[in-house]
């Protein structure tokens, strides 16, 4: 299915998957809303995208925040008349033992991961079922199928995620939205304590992959939906 000319909001698209999605999405002529923290990494973003000849909106705020959630979608809908897609890539993680983590920090998790994902799930969805159709894709972890030591935090969100996102399908597939969701494994991103492109990562996913990846679930045919999609590289032993 062709993109050209669809509209996709991506949160999280100041850096890393979020950035090289909405690089790719803008060769493929998709008008962009760009949701990050960063306000000057996304106005470089809009740019580039602009200078691609692609348009895209930008919104700075928290994923977390109902009222800046609200103003996001309403404004991509003013501008471009509709969306239609939503691609909630925002999240980051904490990893330490459970006796030793803040209150602070495991709202501040929720609040990105499961949060952000289902504000803007439910301010989307009611113009797509206006509209009969829609495509939400969720980006998890391997982690929302598995937990190890250290994680009992991140995994527990991305498992509450993926729970939302899995019970949310079943609420809007007949209304002709799609859901997804995508489980990556390493990825060679800011999300790590080393910077990406650090040799230490080198056999590790790419943005670009998961790019890709999300790409090739947006251009599915309208019949067909890829509800789960798991993604590791070759030298990670899931």
């Amino acid at each position: 299915m062709s993109l050209q000319n669809k509209t996709i909001l991506v949160t999280g698209a100041s850096k890393g998957i979020g950035r090289a999605l909405a690089l790719l999405l803008a060769d493929k002529g998709v008008n962009l809303s760009l949701v990050a923290r960063s306000e000057a990494e996304l106005i470089t973003l809009k740019s580039e995208i602009e200078d691609k000849g692609a348009k895209a909106e930008i919104f700075v705020g928290s994923v977390g925040d109902e009222v800046f959630v609200k103003a996001c979608i309403t404004s991509t809908i003013e501008i471009f008349g509709k969306i239609d897609a939503l691609v909630n890539n925002a999240g980051f993680g904490i990893f330490k033992q459970a006796s030793e983590i803040s209150t602070q920090e495991w709202d501040s998790i929720y609040e990105t991961n499961v949060k952000g994902t289902f504000l803007f799930c439910r301010e989307a969805i009611p113009f797509m079922k206006s509209a009969g159709k829609g495509h939400i894709i969720n980006i998890a972890s391997d982690v929302a199928k598995r937990v190890f030591d250290g994680g009992s935090l991140y995994c527990s969100s991305k498992y509450a995620q993926d729970a939302f996102s899995m019970a949310l399908r079943k609420e809007v597939r007949k209304d002709g939205i799609k859901v997804s969701v995508v489980y990556s494994g390493l990825v060679d991103t800011y999300f790590h304590t080393r910077e990406e492109g650090d040799p230490y990562q080198a056999k590790y996913l790419t943005s670009q992959n998961m790019a890709d990846t999300i790409t090739y679930i947006l251009e599915a045919p309208k019949h067909v939906v890829i509800d789960e999609l798991m993604i590791h590289p070759m030298s990670q032993d899931y």
